[in-house]
């Protein structure tokens, strides 16, 4: 399993513009995370991995919008059956890293990556807050590293009826 160390390895090896930080508290939730940083929990952002046709893909979006499978099925060209949000030990065994502290890149493959245009901010300058490889880390990064580093496609990801 790979950790904050695996992903610090991961910036530093590549010159991202990126920086861990360890919060005085545990951040198990948008809102924990979010105090603990004194930030709002807009600039705080998910990971999720969803099989497409068996192929993993990573979503980015606002921790605390939910994804709509419906506008993913559309985005991506797939039926209902053909698209599905991984398990845990899937979303590990594909990335390295844990659910709930998964980082927006550095997983063991590189995935392709939607970021939500309806929750993500789109400054570039704007900070964002994501996972940091374990519960006790956060990734701080500006929309413009996240966007460059994970080449990920902006698509209205979080309005509709259908939940994740």
């Amino acid at each position: 399993m790979l950790n904050d160390q695996d992903l610090q390895r991961f910036i530093v090896e590549r010159g991202i513009d990126a920086v861990l930080v360890y919060p005085d508290r545990p951040t198990p939730t948008v809102p924990a995370a979010a105090e603990a940083l004194r930030v709002s929990p807009q600039e705080i952002i998910k990971s999720l991995v969803i099989l497409v046709r068996s192929e993993p893909w990573l979503v980015i979006a606002a921790g605390e919008v939910r994804v709509s499978y419906k506008l993913l099925r559309e985005a991506l060209g797939v039926s209902r059956r053909k698209l599905r949000l991984a398990s845990a030990e899937e979303a590990l065994g594909i990335t390295g890293f844990a659910v709930g502290a998964m980082p927006p890149f550095g997983h063991l493959t590189p995935l392709p990556t939607l970021l939500d245009s309806l929750s993500v901010p789109s400054q570039d300058s704007k900070l964002l807050y994501g996972g940091g490889g374990t519960q006790a880390a956060m990734l701080r990064l500006s929309v413009a590293t996240l966007r460059t580093v994970t080449q990920g496609r902006w698509l209205p990801l979080t309005a509709g009826e259908e939940e994740e």
